[in-house]
């Protein structure tokens, strides 16, 4: 079960939005017993002077923090706040660390969203500096109703998740993960992207997987679809989501074949960059 959920705020639409509409929602599940708010104030200090006007910002950004989580506890919703100096993304994964969240809860921009909203590039910067699981979700800007629009229902994001898998250490804990919200699944698709050996090969690797994939089905306790297709990762997984009807990606931050350099493995990135639906980063760490 979920017990501790950091949320960062920054107080753009975005931000707002889903503090007023999508996090009452997501804790009526009982998906979680306390929300913890958290603001970073992003400056650089250059001298005593902008040292003090930091500090009256901090003291005015807690005092916003206080009066959402005070709505927030009228809800029934367990709440506190924290503000900080420091990088935003840098600090939310330093706070989470501190806090032992079970997940991060990051909006993240969609490509219509105003480009003066940072969210989004922190929430990217979140999934890879995290070393717990952070829950993408993405909101777009609806010129016509000129205001923000979710993409997903945030009672039912646990309802049907793709889980992802190929067969790495990493994959055991994306499987490991589902323990926190196993209570809130109905059924899960468990997909596995064929996208190594020969072309003439294929066909026997996918029976293979197909096998493979049994031995996750006996660890997890609820439902699940076995799908096994061969091609791009990044692709199959994209296409396979919401024509499976699927209510959430979860995926590991690095993959089969990860590059030592790179701090997220590029099928994420792809996913993350691209899905509509909520995507649960798993840290492989």
């Amino acid at each position: 079960m979920i017990k501790k959920v950091l949320f960062p705020v920054d107080f753009s639409v975005v931000s707002e939005y889903a503090f007023g509409n999508c996090i009452p929602r997501f804790f009526s599940t009982g998906v979680a017993y306390e929300l913890i708010l958290f603001h970073a104030l992003d400056v650089d200090l250059q001298s005593p002077e902008e040292l003090k006007v930091a500090e009256q910002l901090v003291e005015r950004y807690r005092n916003k923090i206080e009066q959402v989580s005070k709505e927030f506890e009228e809800m029934g919703i367990k709440t506190r706040g924290i503000v900080r100096l420091g990088t935003p993304a840098l600090e939310i994964a330093k706070v989470a660390e501190e806090e032992d969240v079970d997940l991060i809860y990051m909006p993240m921009k969609g490509e219509n969203i105003f480009r003066e909203m940072l969210i989004g590039s922190t929430a990217a910067n979140v999934a890879r500096a995290a070393k717990k699981p952070v829950l993408l979700v993405r909101y777009e800007w609806d010129r016509g109703k000129k205001a923000v629009k979710c993409y997903w229902d945030a009672r039912r994001v646990f309802d049907r998740p793709l889980i992802a898998v190929d067969f790495s250490p990493c994959s055991d804990k994306v499987v490991d993960s589902t323990e926190i919200y196993k209570e809130l699944v109905k059924e899960a698709i468990l997909l596995h992207v064929v996208d190594y050996g020969k072309a003439s090969e294929t066909e026997e690797n996918i029976k293979k997987a197909t096998e493979n994939m049994k031995r996750y089905v006996e660890r997890l306790s609820f439902p699940c679809e076995i799908v096994v297709h061969s091609g791009v990762a990044s692709k199959e997984i994209l296409m396979t989501a919401p024509a499976m009807g699927a209510t959430l990606i979860v995926i590991g931050k690095k993959g089969r074949s990860i590059i030592k350099e790179l701090l997220m493995g590029s099928t994420a990135e792809i996913v993350i960059r691209n899905s509509v639906l909520p995507v649960l980063i798993v840290p492989c760490e």
